[in-house]
C-alpha cells in the first residue's frame, strides 16, 4: 500500500492535471523546450493573462512547473524530474508497478 505521503503527492499531481486548460499549458511548454514568460503562453492559449497565471500557479505548485525570476518577469519550465516520475506515479496506483525504491519527491 501506497504510504499517505506518496498518496498526498500522487493526488496533488493528479488535481493540476485534471484541468484541460493546464494540460495545455503543460504541453506547450514542453513542445517549446525552452523557459517561456506568461505573455508568451497567452498567445498560444486562447485565455487572458490572469487565468494563465492562476493555472501556472497550480502547476508551479505541483512541481509539474519551475518558475525562474527574470528582472520584472518570470520564466517557466517544465519539471523534467517531476514530469518523468508521474506516469510511475499512475501505474503504481493502479497496481501495475511496484513501489519505487526511493522516494518520490519532485523537489
Amino acid at each position: 500500500m501506497i504510504d499517505r505521503a506518496t498518496a498526498e503527492t500522487y493526488a496533488g499531481w493528479f488535481r493540476a492535471l485534471a484541468d484541460p486548460t493546464r494540460v495545455q499549458i503543460l504541453n506547450l511548454l514542453a513542445a517549446a523546450g525552452r523557459p517561456m514568460t506568461v505573455g508568451e503562453i497567452v498567445e498560444d492559449v486562447p485565455i487572458g493573462q490572469s487565468t494563465v497565471s492562476a493555472h501556472l500557479k497550480v502547476l508551479t505548485a505541483a512541481r509539474f512547473v519551475l518558475a525562474e525570476p527574470r528582472g520584472t518577469a518570470r520564466l517557466y519550465r517544465v519539471n523534467q524530474r517531476c514530469v518523468s516520475c508521474f506516469p510511475t506515479a499512475a501505474d503504481v496506483v493502479m497496481g501495475r508497478a511496484a513501489m519505487p525504491f526511493t522516494e518520490v519527491r519532485c523537489r
